[in-house]
């Protein structure tokens, strides 16, 4: 048996030098070829397990795009290994459930922190830490959202494991469930979905950059998680602009 190369990462299959510093990360892999399909001169340049991976550029910025699955564990897998190839600055694409009647369908949610209601982020800091995004990024992303007029957010995003708990009265814990789900409400967490404490916690750990668009797909105040998708490519021109901006700010 051969021994296993050190210079490519096990999971992503990637080396150093085959993302760009920028990287957006989708949860499917069959999103990515969507999103590349925005770049110049895109090219496949890794698909393993969950982890699929694009490279092209945008304005001469070289940008990548790589799927982290779905949940907590599989995102903090792929920002670890995606930072020993040279990635620095990560902006997640992904689809949510409204908390808030005021966020509609096909809105955009801009991530300025996450409940840590998972498990992941905390094997690497205590509950207390906290999981913000990056500053700049953010900005960035809600800039771009005003730029091309698109409806947006800016708020606190709820990151669960579970994705079949909210209204389901056959769980063991459905009350507790449903206490927090309404404790939620009341805090004014605008949307849920299943990665971001991971990739703000990650992230800040390993001093690199990393913000959140969020497509809302669900009503989940309204009991129901999902109804149609919609806003997402929206989501993906309001990312790439973001790394245009990022790009002329250094």
């Amino acid at each position: 048996m051969a021994d296993a190369d050190p210079d490519l990462q096990y999971h992503v299959h990637l080396r150093k030098g085959d993302v760009g510093r920028y990287v957006l990360l989708p949860g499917d892999p069959g999103r990515v070829p969507k999103i590349a399909a925005f770049f110049d001169e895109a090219h496949e340049v890794a698909f393993n397990r969950e982890y699929r991976t694009f490279t092209g550029t945008v304005d001469g910025i070289k940008l990548s795009c790589t799927s982290t699955g779905i949940g907590c564990p599989s995102a903090a897998i792929a920002v670890e290994e995606l930072v020993k190839c040279g990635a620095d600055t990560f902006i997640r694409i992904g689809t949510a459930g409204s908390l808030q009647k005021e966020v509609g369908l096909g809105d955009l949610c801009i991530s300025t922190a996450a409940v840590r209601e998972e498990g992941t982020s905390r094997q690497y800091v205590p509950l207390s830490y906290p999981a913000v995004a990056d500053l700049d990024v953010t900005w960035a992303l809600r800039e771009s959202c005003r730029k091309l007029g698109l409806r947006h957010h800016t708020g606190i995003n709820h990151c669960k494991d579970a994705f079949f708990i909210e209204g389901d009265c056959e769980l063991p814990l459905e009350d507790e469930n449903r206490s927090k789900w309404k404790a939620w409400y009341r805090s004014n967490v605008i949307s849920t979905a299943m990665e971001s404490a991971a990739l703000f916690v990650v992230s800040s750990v390993k001093r690199v950059r990393a913000g959140e668009i969020l497509a809302i797909i669900g009503l989940t105040y309204d009991d129901r998680p999902i109804v149609a998708k919609v806003g997402i490519e929206d989501a993906i021109r309001a990312a790439i602009e973001a790394v245009k901006l990022l790009e002329s700010a250094r």
